[in-house]
């Protein structure tokens, strides 16, 4: 098996970069429009009567999410001409699960979408890893440039960090209220995210083939 195919950073030259900032907007602004609605449901009601058929704020929160996350992937494929792949499945599984919540107006289907958006990811990258595929290389080909070592350990921390993501999600709706897990979805998960993934900064300094994020 040729090693240089694990070594390679997946890279396309015809993509182009989008900004990290506005990366990060499209990607929360759809959770934002979905704390937001939930919590303020019945004004939202109020000053627009159409949203009544719905139903209670979280439905409301549902379809509004689901209009958000459609713009989102819009606007992310007129600036780059690409969907990001992870965004891209979590979007059809927003859909999915937010349609069969709006049409059973059963809560609990939006409450599972990150379970299964987690569990999927997990499935895919500790998947990939058996068939010695490193494909968060193709998640992160932009970001960073690794050896074949680095992806797979940076692989197999985020197959482990999804499986984590999955399991809380799941005490978390289960345990507590609508709102609570609303809150924890919005504020919670983000800065968990965020934290682990400065956490793997040593990792992909140690086995960067990029001067700027090599370790002296």
């Amino acid at each position: 098996m040729n090693q240089q195919i694990f070594e390679r950073e997946p890279d396309d030259p015809k993509r182009k970069p989008m900004n990290p900032l506005l990366k990060l907007l499209l990607e929360l602004g759809p959770l934002v429009v979905f704390f937001f609605a939930n919590a303020r449901g019945e004004w939202l009601a109020e000053l627009f009567p159409a949203l009544v058929a719905f139903g209670g704020p979280i439905f409301i929160a549902t379809g509004l999410f689901m209009v958000a996350t459609a713009l989102s992937l819009g606007v992310s494929w007129l600036l780059v001409r690409t969907l990001p792949i992870m965004p891209l499945i979590s979007g059809v599984i927003v859909f999915v699960f937010g349609a069969l919540t709006l049409w059973l107006q059963d809560e609990t289907f939006i409450k599972m979408k990150p379970t299964i958006v987690n569990s999927l990811f997990a499935a895919v990258l500790l998947g990939g890893l058996l068939f010695g595929r490193s494909l968060l290389g193709y998640v992160f080909d932009q970001a960073f440039k690794l050896d074949a070592e680095g992806w797979r350990k940076l692989t197999f921390r985020w197959g482990l960090f999804f499986v984590f993501l999955a399991l809380v999600n799941e005490i978390v709706w289960r345990s507590f209220s609508t709102d609570i897990w609303v809150a924890f979805k919005v504020w919670g998960i983000m800065p968990i995210t965020l934290v682990f993934t400065f956490s793997q900064m040593p990792l992909i300094m140690r086995h960067s083939l990029d001067d700027q994020f090599r370790k002296e």
